[in-house]
């Protein structure tokens, strides 16, 4: 359990809260918030063959169709999506 929690705060910290200026307890908050569903849920896992969570099981990993870019975090994180 550990290990986990240190694999994410490592993550949080390189791809989040390292390139943000937090302002106060309250922005940090949901900073964090933002990313942990990110990365809980749209972020590709290689356990998954690179799929995120929350994608469904006749997800193609890469689409033939229109894909639309979703901003996290003021456009800090991209999460991608199709538009089916």
């Amino acid at each position: 359990m550990n290990a986990h929690a240190e694999r994410f705060i490592r993550t949080a910290r390189a791809e989040c809260t390292h390139r943000l200026l937090i302002y106060n307890e309250q922005h940090l908050r949901r900073v964090l918030a933002d990313y942990g569903e990110h990365y809980d849920r749209g972020r590709p896992h290689r356990a998954l063959q690179l799929r995120a969570p929350a994608d469904g099981p006749d997800m193609i990993p890469f689409p033939g169709q229109r894909i639309q870019r979703h901003d996290i975090l003021g456009g800090l994180i991209h999460e991608y999506k199709d538009t089916a």
